[in-house]
């Protein structure tokens, strides 16, 4: 999520401050994304720097003004960005998921019960599943809170399934014999262990 391109959008509106700009932030994703107000700064900063926004003097966009609160206003160029934003596609990389690196190196690390943590990870998930569930009834008929309850909740349902498949597989792995960790490249998987030469010299004694 680009959080410069969310306020953009909400200065697409109207001019608006930084509070205001937290505030409507929160409230169109359904406080699913809670923004740091020094955050929210230190973002409208790059934007004017880049000439995307500008300070305006005026009413706000309630109608009323904040003493201290500088007032920013989107412009040509910035409209332009948007526009390329809301045009784009999001590129989503799954294969950078904390989650499946998390799995992959558990299923290479020897004494890691795979099957435990893959458990852990269904109850939690769960348990997110069902505050998703009851976030989207609170949001009525709120149309935007409602679209990222969705996704949520499906991104939910479809990790829930995955850990399925992943608890499956493992089963599968351990009944045919898998080993938990590949056997290790390079040198040092030339070099028997010590307890392995002293066992070939005797032999050869």
């Amino acid at each position: 999520m680009s959080v410069k391109h969310g306020l953009l959008a909400l200065l697409d509106r109207g001019p608006l401050h930084g509070y205001q700009l937290r505030t409507e932030f929160e409230e169109s994703t359904g406080s699913t994304w809670p923004l740091n107000i020094g955050q929210v700064y230190s973002t409208l900063a790059r934007l004017e720097r880049d000439g995307f926004i500008a300070e305006v003097d005026g009413p706000a966009y309630d109608g009323s003004t904040r003493d201290g609160q500088r007032l920013y206003a989107i412009t040509e160029a910035g409209r332009v960005e948007l526009g390329r934003w809301f045009s784009t596609p999001v590129s989503a990389d799954p294969a950078r998921s904390e989650l499946a690196i998390k799995l992959a190196l558990a299923a290479r690390t020897p004494g890691v019960d795979i099957t435990a943590l893959v458990q852990i990870q269904r109850t939690a998930t769960v348990r997110s599943l069902q505050d998703y569930t009851r976030a989207r009834e609170r949001a009525g008929d709120d149309l935007s809170w409602q679209l990222v309850a969705d996704l949520l909740i499906f991104n939910a349902e479809a990790e829930i399934r995955w850990l399925d498949h992943c608890e499956t597989r493992v089963a599968r792995a351990a009944a045919a014999g898998a080993p938990s960790a590949p056997q290790p490249s390079g040198a040092s998987a030339r070099q028997p262990s010590t307890a392995t030469a002293q066992r070939a010299g005797r032999s050869v004694r």
